[in-house]
C-alpha cells in the first residue's frame, strides 16, 4: 500500500427534514489500518440561511451522553481539518487513530427550505510518524492574598477566532490580568499550546463552552471533553452533572439576546452576568440573574469579555479582553483557587482592568457568604467610582441609591433586607462619555446584536457589580 490512499467522497442531501429530526447529523466513513493522518473537506453552498458545522468522532463515540470518542469540532469557521498521530488542526484531537468506523458530524445550524448539498473528500496517509501525548497541565502558584484579576471568558483560533492562544497571552499580559481563562466552543484542544505556559504571572484556567444553537454554558477546570450533543431542554442536567463528576464548573453564559438560555435550568454554579460591553444586552442578563437569586437559587455572578482574538494584538479599548474584568478574593493564586472562589461568589465585576472597586461585606461574612434574617449591618467598599451611584438591591427590588462623593469610601446599610443583598453602580458623571465611548467603537457600521441607538440612549451603564450575600431564615 502507498503512502497516500485514495480519496474517499461522501456526498449527501440534507433537509429542513434532517435537522427537525435531529440538529446533528451523522456521515460514516471508514479508516484503514495503518492510517497516521487523515485530511478532511466540507464543500457546501454557503450562504445565510445555509450554515452546518463541522466535526469528527472515532469508533468510541456513543449516543450523548458519550464520555470518549470526540476527536474535534470547528463548527463553522473552518472547511478542512487534518487528525495525525503527532498533531491536528486546532480545535481537533491527535493521537492514536484505531481502524474502523469513524464519522463526520455535522451540526445543521441552519439549512435552507429546498435543503443543501454536502460533499466532503477525505485522503489517507501511512507515513511514518510518532504518537505525540496529551500535554500535561502544571498547577502553578503565586503566593500572596489579594484581589486577582481575570477573564473568564475568550476565544483563539481553537474554535472560531483568529488568534492564536500565544496573541491571546500577550493581550491578557497587556490588560494586566492574574488569570485567564479561554473556552473554545465544544473543544479543549487550545490547551495543547496554552496550558503549558501557565506560570506564577498568569494562572490559565481550564475552559470549554459547550455550545448548541439554543443556548452556551461554560465548564471550568476539567481536561475532558463533554458532550456538548443536547436536543432536550433537560439534557442541560445531564451536562452540568458530568462537569460536577468530573470536579468542574457549570456557568450559563449571555442569558441574553440573540443567544438566550432555553434549557432547563440545571444545577448551576455561575452565571455570566456580563458578557462584553455593557451596553450589549447585558440588563436582560443581569434582570434574569436578579429573577433566579429573588427564586432562592444561589448562583455566583461573573463576567467574560466573550473576546475572539484577532490575528493581531491590538491596543487596549472598551470591546477587547477583560472587558468586562472578574475580580476575586484569593488566599494565592492558582486555578484551584479561582474555581474555588468563583464557586463561593467572592468577588464582583467591574467594567475593565482599572474599572471601579466594589466590596460588600456584613461583620465577617463576605460575598457569597450567608447571614441570618434580620441582619441590620452591611458595609460596601468602593473605589474609583467618584459622582455615579450606588445601588442596593434585595429580592424585592432596588433599595436604595446612595451618589458616591468621593474617590475611595465606605458606605453603610443598615436595615433588614430580603432573600440577598447585592449591589451595583451606575455611571452617573460620566454616562454620556461612556455611551460616546461605545458608540464610536462601532463609528461608520451598524450596531451589533441587532442594537439601535433609541434601545440604548436612555439605558443606565452599569460599571461594576458585586456578588450577593445571601440573608437565609435559620
Amino acid at each position: 500500500m502507498s503512502d497516500t490512499l485514495d480519496h474517499l467522497k461522501l456526498q449527501h442531501h440534507i433537509t429542513k427534514a434532517d435537522q427537525l429530526k435531529d440538529p446533528y447529523f451523522y456521515l460514516e466513513f471508514e479508516v484503514p489500518e495503518g492510517t497516521t493522518r487523515f485530511d478532511v473537506s466540507l464543500n457546501y453552498p454557503k450562504a445565510k440561511d445555509c450554515i452546518i458545522d463541522l466535526g469528527c468522532l472515532d469508533p468510541e463515540i456513543t449516543p450523548f451522553p458519550a464520555v470518549s470518542g470526540f476527536r474535534g469540532w470547528s463548527g463553522g469557521a473552518r472547511d478542512s481539518f487534518f487528525i495525525a498521530l503527532d498533531d491536528a488542526t486546532p480545535g481537533y484531537v491527535h493521537g492514536q487513530i484505531k481502524p474502523g468506523t469513524w464519522q463526520i458530524i455535522l451540526g445543521l445550524y441552519k439549512v435552507p427550505e429546498n435543503g443543501a448539498d454536502v460533499d466532503l473528500t477525505i485522503s489517507f496517509d501511512q507515513a511514518p510518524r510518532k504518537l505525540v501525548p496529551q500535554p500535561v497541565t502544571p498547577n502553578p502558584v503565586r503566593h500572596g492574598a489579594g484581589w486577582y484579576k481575570g477573564d473568564l471568558h475568550c476565544h483563539t483560533f481553537h474554535s472560531d477566532a483568529r488568534g492564536a492562544p500565544e496573541l491571546l497571552h500577550a493581550a491578557a499580559k497587556q490588560a494586566g490580568l492574574d488569570f485567564l481563562a479561554i473556552a473554545d466552543h465544544n473543544t479543549t484542544t487550545q490547551r495543547r499550546y496554552f496550558h503549558p505556559h501557565s506560570s506564577q504571572d498568569l494562572v490559565f484556567v481550564r475552559g470549554m463552552e459547550v455550545t448548541t444553537a439554543v443556548g452556551h454554558a461554560n465548564v471550568f477546570g476539567i481536561d475532558d471533553w463533554l458532550d456538548f450533543r443536547m436536543t432536550r431542554p433537560d439534557h442541560a442536567h445531564i451536562v452540568a452533572k458530568a462537569a460536577h463528576e468530573r470536579g468542574g464548573l457549570f456557568s450559563i453564559n449571555h442569558d441574553k439576546p440573540p443567544i438566550d438560555w432555553t434549557y432547563e435550568l440545571p444545577e448551576t454554579d455561575c452565571m455570566e452576568v456580563w458578557q462584553s460591553a455593557w451596553l450589549m444586552y447585558n440588563w436582560v442578563s443581569l434582570a434574569r440573574y436578579q429573577k433566579r437569586l429573588s427564586e432562592g437559587h444561589q448562583i455566583s455572578l461573573i463576567g467574560g469579555s466573550d473576546y475572539h482574538q484577532p490575528d493581531q494584538l491590538l491596543p487596549e479599548g472598551p470591546l477587547v479582553l477583560a472587558r468586562p474584568t472578574t475580580v476575586l478574593w484569593l488566599d494565592e493564586l492558582s486555578e484551584q483557587a479561582v474555581l474555588n472562589a468563583m464557586k463561593a461568589g467572592l468577588g464582583y465585576v467591574t467594567e475593565g482592568p482599572d474599572g471601579p472597586h466594589l466590596s460588600l461585606t456584613s461583620g465577617l461574612a463576605r460575598m457569597g457568604d450567608k447571614v441570618p434574617a434580620g441582619t441590620t449591618s452591611f458595609s460596601v467598599h468602593v473605589k474609583g467610582a467618584k459622582g455615579d451611584v450606588l445601588r442596593w438591591v434585595d429580592a424585592s427590588g432596588l433599595r436604595r441609591e446612595d451618589v458616591l462623593i468621593n474617590d475611595e469610601q465606605q458606605i453603610s446599610f443598615n436595615q433588614p433586607a430580603t432573600g440577598f443583598l447585592r449591589t451595583e453602580i451606575v455611571a452617573r458623571e460620566n454616562h454620556t462619555e461612556l455611551l460616546g465611548e461605545f458608540l464610536g467603537a462601532f463609528k461608520g457600521k451598524k450596531l451589533p446584536l441587532g442594537l439601535t441607538e433609541a434601545d440604548i440612549l436612555e439605558q443606565p451603564i452599569i460599571r461594576a457589580l458585586s456578588n450577593p450575600i445571601y440573608i437565609v431564615t435559620e
